[in-house]
């Protein structure tokens, strides 16, 4: 079959299909060049999802007769002045965008110019670009896009309903608007909720002011400002406490001088930050933004500009590792105010609903060591924790934490003074101005747990000798891998070498770690090293997860009688520790309670 050159409407419906994906997708290009347009307000409407119409106008510099007419040529752009693609400073730069948008739908721009007597417009039907006429249009450009994908029916039948397509493009909208908070947007869609946002300003106030617009203000009450910056690499943003964690990575917006993206590059690096705070299958929410030069950061290798790469992956990656584990450190025992709001939901639909049958009393013969809500069901019994001697002493509540009035300075300590012990498993603690209650085993697994850490990064791993060498067989590029990762490897306690041209041998692992556990463990770890070059952090997850094992079976157990002075210690020590608001596997270690909200609850307020 001979070859020929393609219709150039062809080869625009074409690049089209990289480039508009869906209704959002075009939205989202037109947004950009109003940004790099430098337009402060864009005002963006859509019907049908944005399938029958997107409309977006903007008061940005708008464009001449001429600058028009080429702007819905393939490959014309005024965001490469000097042509070089290896630094680039706008959002948009392929130059394809308007030609692909006309070659499948109805665009029709008006645009004039800040020098301009008079307004431009240009349509472009089907890929029938028409001449450029004058018109009347003030300063800024508006762009209409009618009928997308008329002419590509089939692309039609792969988009969702309008309401989701709707939703998509106003998600596209928040996006770019958090990383411009002096641009004023609205939106508005007959099959979403149309929303404006206000131009905020510029600093950290203002930046919080334009995220909690769109996230909500339940956004400001759980967010940690994150700011660090290392060899011309900065980053900016909000992270959210560790305890405010959701179902999917769907909260989580980063970006990338401006530009929104998903990258699994800094996916990773989030994800590799939270590990030690968050219940598995959880995810942070978090806006982050990364501003570095653009020379360092290639944005054209993805079609739709949803990925780019660094020319230091590891750096960036450290970077952002670095600044969220020191933010959270820093927030100490913080938790998410949402924890307490959750009880007195559940306490005043439980206790108060009206017709709500009499729960059961409890028997007297109840023992809490059965209670699905002890955490050290089924383990192993710890010294110390012996049978109460008679039923006296197995007193539900324990009020010798009352025998001498609370001093002042535990009292306005974030988490108060201790005044009881219920179950022998939570500590009721007051503070000036509400309650907190206390998971004395999760709390005090937190704080060994960060003790065994704090050790480990001191003193480095133990090692263990072993009398015989374990071999491992495995692939020849496995074993180069890890032989060239030998000498890290050591410093984590792994020590090993080639054994023959398919094995390895296993001379001293970590103490903690089991024997029976090394082949599956050096497999892990070449799998790892196979995929990422970071794969010995794989190593030291299998080390903290030992170590959160071992912290478990060493702490405080539900049903250990507490006196007053080693509560108030408990609790001043989760003060000072990094992480204490959630336990190794990220549940809350305490809610706190208001004053106020106790007090509606008996209808005091």
């Amino acid at each position: 079959m001979p070859i020929r050159r393609l219709d150039p409407v062809l080869v625009d419906r074409i690049a089209a299909g990289e480039v508009v994906e869906r209704p959002a997708s075009a939205l989202k290009e037109l947004i950009e060049n109003a940004l790099d347009a430098g337009a402060s307000r864009i005002d963006i409407a859509i019907e049908a999802g944005g399938k029958k119409l997107i409309r977006v106008i903007d008061n940005g510099s708008g464009m001449s007769g001429q600058d028009l007419d080429l702007a819905v040529e393939r490959h014309a752009t005024s965001k490469l002045p000097d042509g070089d693609l290896s630094a680039i400073a706008t959002l948009g730069f392929r130059g394809e965008a308007l030609p692909s948008i006309g070659s499948i739908a109805t665009l029709e721009v008006f645009s004039r110019a800040m020098d301009s007597p008079h307004g431009a417009h240009i349509l472009v039907d089907q890929g029938d670009k028409r001449a450029v006429a004058p018109c009347a249009h003030p300063q800024g450009t508006r762009v209409e896009i009618r009928d997308l994908f008329a002419a590509t029916p089939a692309r039609l039948k792969f988009l969702k309903s309008d309401r989701a397509e709707a939703r998509a493009a106003a998600d596209v909208v928040q996006r770019l608007a958090m990383a411009h908070q002096t641009v004023r947007f609205t939106f508005t869609a007959s099959e979403a909720a149309s929303f404006e946002l206000a131009a905020t300003g510029l600093g950290e106030a203002a930046l919080l002011t334009r995220l909690s617009d769109i996230l909500g203000e339940e956004f400001r009450a759980n967010a940690l400002r994150v700011e660090a910056a290392r060899e011309g690499i900065r980053l900016d943003g909000f992270a959210g406490l560790p305890t405010w964690h959701r179902a999917n990575a769907s909260s989580q917006y980063l970006f990338v001088n401006g530009r929104p993206v998903r990258d699994k590059l800094l996916v990773g690096a989030v994800r590799a930050a939270y590990m030690d705070f968050l219940p598995q299958g959880r995810h942070p929410a978090l806006v982050l933004f990364l501003s570095c030069d653009p020379r360092e950061v290639d944005v054209n290798v993805h079609p739709a500009k949803a990925e780019v790469r660094f020319r230091d992956g590891g750096l960036v990656r450290g970077l952002i590792v670095g600044a969220l584990k020191q933010t959270l450190q820093a927030a100490l025992h913080r938790a998410t105010p949402n924890n307490g709001a959750a009880a007195l939901d559940l306490i005043a639909r439980r206790g108060f609903e009206r017709g709500t049958p009499a729960r059961p009393a409890p028997s007297a013969n109840w023992d809490w060591r059965q209670s699905p809500a002890y955490p050290g069901f089924s383990e192993p019994a710890q010294q110390g924790f012996g049978e109460f001697s008679s039923p006296a002493d197995a007193r539900a509540a324990d009020a010798r934490a009352h025998a001498q009035p609370p001093s002042p300075a535990d009292i306005d300590a974030p988490l108060g003074a201790a005044r009881a012990q219920i179950h022998q498993t939570y500590i009721v603690a007051q503070t000036r101005d509400g309650i907190v209650i206390v998971d004395q085993h999760a709390a005090h697994e937190r704080l060994v747990y960060e003790r065994l850490k704090a050790a480990r990064a001191a003193m480095a791993v133990e090692r263990q000798a072993l009398l015989a060498p374990i071999i491992v067989e495995m692939g020849r590029g496995d074993v180069e891998r890890l032989t060239d990762a030998a000498p890290l490897l050591a410093e984590l306690g792994l020590v090993v070498e080639p054994f023959g041209p398919g094995a390895l041998a296993i001379h001293e692992m970590p103490a903690v770690l089991r024997t029976d556990d090394a082949q599956q463990l050096l497999r892990d770890l070449a799998a790892a090293l196979s995929e990422d070059e970071r794969g010995l952090a794989s190593l030291e997850r299998r080390l903290d997860h030992v170590l959160a094992t071992m912290a478990c079976h060493h702490s405080v157990r539900a049903g250990r009688h507490l006196s007053a002075e080693e509560m108030n210690s408990l609790l001043r020590e989760m003060e000072r520790t990094p992480g204490s608001g959630q336990c190794n596997h990220g549940r809350p270690t305490y809610v706190e309670l208001k004053l106020s909200d106790v007090e509606k609850l008996f209808g005091r307020r």
